[in-house]
């Protein structure tokens, strides 16, 4: 989840939950933002952002003194719709406590539920889904004129992937997330994201190549690959997957240090593109391969397209081309019909394969989905415990791993500053993931101040759970 502004004030009492934003000053037409979810969902934000921006509207960090407010939603699983929910709630009680003067619902939520969410909620001003994003400048125009004739935007997938080349960035200024494509071709029998963000849509190398660029002069440094499934970019445009050689173009752009790669199905990942990897001078040696499971009947059910044996094959070969790489994966404990044999199989395989980080989700029955309509439902206090012994085993991996890299020395990129701690900074090596993975705690020293965005050689000298603590051994740069 990332939340680029929070609330937390109380409010004065206020009348007219229907009341337009007529007669707003131009310059004043300020607004503030919620964005929840994935990386992608993120992309959309900001690009939702810079066409605000770029036609003088003004974000604010607190929601005191916003116009409108506009929250971009998750509609993946249950949770998180429940999240997405509660922003909605939380923004539509400031509106009627006279605080805000708009609320503005966008994305995955407001795509998968439609008009129903404003039948629920009728004080919602406008609702956009995924593909209406790019009109949201019409959306607050609409808003500040009384106009009401139009409330929804939605919009048809587009056949090509929407540009994302005018972000405002909400992340901080010197790591980003670079959309490779949009939509999902597989049908996993779990999963809803299809019907909310539409068939596989690759954009174009050059397109990509364009957008890294523009990262790097705004002064990026990290960018982090994502789609709904990387391994198959190209494959709708070029006849077969071209990731390879985006990723070669993408090691030549001047000005990163690091490029990530999220989201890697396992399908279609054979050597030479391991082989890329391993031979970039900025791809970091870290992969996310979400799994979901280890067990080859529920792998079926799931329809991954890969049994355990594949998943084997594909895990092994990945350790053996990249030296040092770090594995990031994703399980699912309680789908419909799991038995306490197929558990212990996926515990079992989580030991043998120690990834560097594994998180576990419990199974969420999504409407409109294959798997809503399969028999056996695992109970949730089954599912509850299944996922705290699944984690058991991960973390004794995790805190293992952590401690047997101390007395190292990595690189670390610098995030931020701690707000009650002035001089202690957060920040990751090449083998964390922002917001996902752990951190490492750097304390600035006199002859070796640090900043926000800067790499700088570390000592890794002691390991508090998931979480490193380390010292400057070199300058920063």
């Amino acid at each position: 989840m990332k939340l680029p502004i929070v609330t937390d004030s109380p409010a004065p009492a206020r009348l007219a939950s229907t009341q337009s934003l007529e007669g707003t000053e131009g310059p004043g037409r300020r607004y503030a933002v919620v964005s929840l979810g994935c990386p992608k969902n993120l992309v959309d934000t900001e690009q939702m952002l810079g066409r605000l921006d770029a036609d003088g509207y003004q974000m604010i960090d607190t929601i005191e003194g916003a116009d409108f407010v506009v929250i971009n939603t998750c509609g993946f699983i249950e949770s998180a719709r429940e999240e997405s929910l509660g922003a909605i709630d939380e923004m539509l009680q400031l509106k009627r406590q006279g605080r805000i003067r708009g609320v503005v619902v966008t994305g995955c939520l407001a795509e998968r539920s439609r008009e129903a969410l404003l039948e629920q909620r009728p004080e919602i001003d406008a609702l956009v889904g995924v593909f209406g994003r790019d009109e949201i400048v019409s959306v607050a125009d609409r808003l500040f004129s009384g106009l009401e004739e139009q409330r929804s935007v939605f919009r048809p997938a587009p056949i090509r992937a929407l540009a994302d080349n005018v972000r405002a960035a909400v992340t901080p200024r010197h790591f980003a997330y670079l959309k490779i494509s949009e939509g999902c071709d597989r049908l996993c029998t779990f999963c809803a994201i299809p019907k909310m963000r539409g068939k596989h849509a690759s954009k174009p190398i050059e397109q990509v190549i364009a957008e890294a660029k523009m990262l790097a002069a705004s002064g990026v440094r990290e960018v982090v690959v994502v789609a709904q499934d990387t391994t198959y970019y190209g494959l709708d445009l070029y006849g077969q997957p071209r990731l390879r050689e985006l990723l070669e173009q993408l090691d030549a752009v001047e000005g990163l240090d690091w490029i990530r790669l999220m989201y890697f199905y396992p399908m279609y990942i054979d050597r030479p593109l391991l082989q890329t990897i391993a031979q970039a001078k900025r791809i970091v040696p870290y992969i996310d391969m979400p799994l979901q499971h280890a067990n080859s009947t529920m792998l079926r059910r799931m329809a991954r397209r890969v049994d355990n044996a594949a998943i084997c094959e594909i895990v092994g070969m990945i350790r053996e081309t990249i030296p040092g790489v770090v594995l990031r994966t994703t399980m699912i404990t309680g789908f419909p019909g799991e038995t306490e044999a197929e558990h212990r199989e996926l515990a079992d395989f989580i030991r043998r394969q120690r990834f560097e980080h594994l998180g576990v989700f419990t199974y969420s029955v999504e409407p409109g989905t294959p798997a809503e309509k399969l028999p056996n439902r695992v109970p949730a206090k089954v599912m509850q415990r299944r996922y705290d012994e699944l984690m058991a085993v991960q973390q004794k991996i995790a805190f293992s791993r952590t401690r047997a890299r101390v007395g190292s020395v990595a690189d670390v990129l610098l995030d931020s500053e701690l707000r009650d701690q002035p001089g202690v900074f957060i920040g990751r090596t090449a083998a964390e993931a922002p917001d996902i993975d752990g951190l490492v705690y750097v304390t600035s020293q006199p002859d070796n101040p640090l900043a926000i965005g800067k790499l700088v050689a570390c000592e890794l000298v002691a390991a508090d759970g998931y979480d490193l603590v380390a010292v400057p051994v070199g300058p920063t740069r």
